[in-house]
């Protein structure tokens, strides 16, 4: 683990020497929170009024904290690595390394977005808090576990996309699937919580991936209960093991090609 920690610090310590780029990276987060605060603020006559189970508030929070992990992931760019790794035969340069290729590749890019994560929650709580006026209420133990479930949320996402990526040792191009995953994630998470589908979609999406790695934490920082936080605690621990397990199989496979073609 010591050494997948050394490589999550060593890219710690690059990005902050980028900083001010990360900076002016958040105007395109703030248009897009300004243009949704907007959305809410027409369709809510009344701040008190609910839709779907939501006030205003809470639904402009929810789509802060799920903005947050998505602007932060960087998942074209990982994903693009990962084709790019496997057609190009970089990839083979770390089959006798003394660590996996999936661990490096996690390490790595939760290296790269942490720097990013931190940024963007302190400007995104800062704008929030200049939209709305406040917060919703929240206990220190209850932030903790959003915090938790949030980074959480950011490695689940990361092995899928390593998962996607991976997928270039049997077709030409995996980018196109990533495309699909990630507007799926978009729309039935990041936008909009589950409760806003109708309700046969919405037992399909509990189950599903947008679950635990968008509507989760921002669900549990709007409207903390126990029950829910642990589910969704239960639901990522799940996911982890399905998602890593999933790259170990398509990597072990595609490694195994390789040997068997001479690669």
């Amino acid at each position: 683990m010591k050494k997948y920690w050394f490589i999550i610090n060593m890219q710690i310590m690059s990005n902050l020497q980028y900083i001010f780029n990360i900076i002016f990276g958040f105007i395109g987060y703030f248009i897009m929170l300004f243009i949704l605060f907007n959305l809410w603020q027409y369709l809510y006559s009344d701040p008190s009024e609910l839709i779907n189970g939501y006030s205003l508030l809470q639904m402009t929070w929810y789509v802060v904290i799920t903005e947050i992990l998505w602007s932060t992931l960087s998942g074209s760019k990982f994903c693009k690595k990962i084709c790019n790794d496997v057609k190009s035969g970089n990839i083979t340069y770390n089959i006798n390394k003394p660590y996996s290729y999936i661990g490096y590749s996690l390490s790595t890019h939760l290296g790269d977005i942490s720097v990013r994560l931190l940024v963007y929650t302190i400007l995104g709580m800062l704008t929030g808090l200049l939209f709305l006026g406040s917060f919703p209420s929240l206990s220190l133990v209850s932030v903790l576990i959003v915090i938790l479930t949030s980074i959480m949320a950011l490695v689940i996402q990361t092995l899928f996309m390593i998962a996607i990526g991976l997928l270039s040792f049997f077709i030409e191009d995996a980018n196109p699937f990533y495309w699909v995953y990630s507007k799926v994630i978009l729309v039935l998470g990041t936008i909009f919580p589950i409760e806003y589908f109708p309700g046969i979609l919405q037992t399909i999406l509990r189950f599903s991936p947008v679950y635990v790695v968008s509507y989760g934490p921002a669900k549990l920082f709007v409207d903390f209960s126990w029950d829910a936080a642990f589910s969704i605690i239960l639901a990522q621990i799940i996911y982890f093991v399905i998602a890593y397990l999933l790259c170990f199989a398509i990597y072990r496979k595609g490694v195994k090609r390789i040997n068997v073609n001479g690669g």
